[in-house]
C-alpha cells in the first residue's frame, strides 16, 4: 500500500509540475474537471449522454489546453527539455493522446458505414438512435482506452504503477478541482502563467500548500 500511495503521489506531483504552467490549461482542467464529474453521475443511467460529454467537453477541453496553450519549450523551472517529459510521462503523452483522438475522430464514420459494428448495437434507423450509439461506443473507447494503457503499464513498468496510474486518471477531476478553481480568477487578472510553478516545494502537498494561501 505504501509503495502505491508513494508512485501515486509521484504520478500527480510529475503530472502537475511538468504539464500544468499555463492558466488557460488548468482554466480548461476545471472545465472538464466538472463535466468528467456529471459524466460519472450520469454513467449508469444514461451511459450515451455520458460518453458525449466525456469526449465532445471534458475531453476535448483537456486537451486542447495540453495541446494549444501550455509551454512546449525548454522548462526552466524543472530543468527538463519537452522531448525529455514526453519520453518519461507515464500515461498518454502528445503522441499516444493523437493516436487516441484519431481513432475517437474515425468512430463515427465506422458506426455509419457499419450500423451494428459487428454485432455491438442495434441498428440505428434515426439520427437520435445513431447519436445514442455513438455515446455509448465513446464510452467504451474511454473505458477501453484506460484498462489498455494500465495493462500496458503492468508489463513496461511494474502492477503498482499500472494501478495508481488508473487511480490517478479515475480521481482527476476532483484533484484538479482542488488545484485549479482560482485558476479562471488568475486569468481575469492577465496572469497566464502560473507563479507558484516557480515556487514549487518537494511534492504536491507543498504546492497545495502554496495554491491554498494564494
Amino acid at each position: 500500500m505504501n509503495s502505491f500511495l508513494e508512485a501515486l503521489r509521484v504520478q500527480r506531483w510529475d503530472d502537475h509540475r511538468y504539464y500544468h504552467h499555463s492558466r488557460i490549461n488548468q482554466t480548461l482542467h476545471l472545465v472538464s474537471a466538472f463535466t468528467f464529474l456529471a459524466c460519472y453521475a450520469l454513467v449508469f443511467s444514461h451511459p450515451a449522454m455520458a460518453g458525449l460529454l466525456g469526449w465532445l467537453v471534458a475531453m476535448t477541453s483537456r486537451q486542447a489546453g495540453h495541446l494549444f496553450f501550455e509551454p512546449r519549450g525548454y522548462d526552466h523551472i524543472n530543468h527538463a527539455t519537452d522531448d525529455h517529459k514526453e519520453e518519461i510521462k507515464v500515461g498518454y503523452n502528445i503522441q499516444r493522446k493523437l493516436v487516441l483522438l484519431a481513432i475517437w475522430a474515425a468512430t463515427p464514420l465506422a458506426l455509419y458505414l457499419n450500423p451494428s459494428l459487428f454485432g455491438m448495437f442495434t441498428p440505428h434507423t434515426n439520427i437520435p438512435e445513431f447519436v445514442n450509439n455513438l455515446g455509448v461506443l465513446w464510452l467504451v473507447l474511454g473505458a477501453a482506452g484506460l484498462l489498455f494503457r494500465t495493462v500496458h503499464l503492468f508489463f513496461i513498468k511494474s502492477v503498482v504503477e499500472g494501478l495508481s496510474w488508473m487511480t490517478k486518471i479515475l480521481t482527476d477531476p476532483f484533484h484538479d478541482i482542488m488545484l485549479y478553481w482560482k485558476a479562471p480568477f488568475a486569468l481575469m487578472r492577465g496572469e497566464l502563467i502560473d507563479p507558484l510553478h516557480a515556487q514549487h516545494g518537494d511534492d504536491l502537498d507543498d504546492l497545495e500548500e502554496l495554491h491554498s494561501k494564494a
